[in-house]
């Protein structure tokens, strides 16, 4: 009898520890990284760049899919902005800029924006459940009047049979950010428009 009811709230602190951990909010520190070749276009010119957050808030969604849920997923822009600066200043360094922070008159521009960055949940199955992550980047170039605007969606579907934890989440949009970085600074328009 004794045994029961060991067994019964072991069960118990289980399934609130279960509980529990599903209704944490996730906030998730990150360092997307570009890995792909961009494409050689300058000889030196100054660029400046800017990386900003075009997003209207902080949480890009629910661990549960669910609106009114609790475990929030958040991303801060204070953190990610100046990461995604830094890589866009070596991105632009890798294709010939010298890229600075600092405005000037007629000198080239390059705007990073992160327009959107989402988590939700997508099709549930007996077993397993799927998370569907979305991000897009806007990269605008300036110059001698003309402008070269590029829009980079980088979208994944994750399947699981338990709900991804922290670190998890931290790697897949890690992943999906980094992915959305190598769109942009290949596209060989970017470097031609900077170039001129």
């Amino acid at each position: 009898m004794q045994r029961r009811h060991v067994l019964g709230a072991c069960t118990l602190l289980l399934a609130t520890g279960w509980l529990a951990g599903c209704s944490n909010p996730h906030y998730l520190q990150l360092d997307p990284k570009r890995t792909a070749q961009v494409p050689q276009s300058g000889s030196g010119q100054e660029v400046t760049v800017t990386a900003v957050d075009g997003r209207d808030s902080d949480v890009i969604g629910t661990r549960t899919g669910s609106a009114m849920s609790t475990a929030v997923i958040t991303v801060d822009a204070h953190e990610l902005v100046p990461r995604l600066q830094t890589e866009a200043e070596r991105a632009l360094r890798e294709m010939g800029f010298t890229p600075t922070t600092e405005q000037a008159k007629g000198r080239p521009s390059l705007t990073l924006t992160l327009d959107h960055l989402g988590y939700e949940r997508g099709k549930s199955r007996p077993v397993i459940d799927e998370a569907r992550i979305e991000s897009v980047l806007i990269a605008e170039a300036t110059n001698d009047g003309n402008t070269y605007t590029g829009t980079y969606t980088s979208r994944r579907t994750q399947s699981y049979a338990m709900r991804p934890g922290k670190k998890a989440n931290t790697r897949m949009v890690n992943e999906l950010l980094s992915d959305g970085l190598d769109r942009a600074f290949r596209d060989p328009e970017l470097g031609r428009l900077l170039a001129r």
